[in-house]
């Protein structure tokens, strides 16, 4: 993700989370999650126009899509001669740990705001699901 987009995406969520602290006693949960919802449809336009992105050596992130008030964030990973089984099998957990402590901290405001977030990870060779990750506001919890 670029600066400009991080930056877009924090001050939407600072004015949407100050607004939402600011009316939290009046603030209907329909109206809550039809706003949420916007949140979500704009951030994932945003983000889309600068797709795709290479995160690192093995990981690219291809697209992101709105769900509801759920972002889904699709990944696809280069695992080079290791099978998609052995993937899923040695780096899940390793994996699931670091993409929860990674979106609880980076998307905090999200996460408090009832916005969750999907990571999907797909096999760059054979287009298979390697993981899914979804993380909501439970999930942070300790983090």
């Amino acid at each position: 993700m670029n600066k400009f987009t991080l930056l877009l995406i924090s001050l939407s969520l600072t004015l949407f989370s100050s607004e939402i602290q600011s009316r939290t006693g009046t603030f209907p949960a329909k109206e809550m999650k039809s706003q949420n919802k916007e949140i979500v449809r704009m951030v994932v336009e945003e983000i889309s126009s600068t797709l795709p992105q290479k995160i690192d050596k093995y990981t690219e992130l291809t697209a992101i899509k709105a769900d509801e008030t759920t972002m889904i964030y699709y990944f696809e990973i280069n695992t080079g001669s290791k099978s998609d089984e052995t993937v899923k099998n040695e780096d899940r957990s390793r994996m699931k740990k670091a993409v929860t402590k990674g979106v609880c901290q980076s998307a905090e405001r999200f996460i408090n705001a009832q916005i969750n977030i999907t990571y999907l990870y797909i096999s760059a060779k054979t287009k298979n699901t390697l993981f899914r990750f979804d993380i909501s506001q439970k999930d942070c919890i300790g983090i």
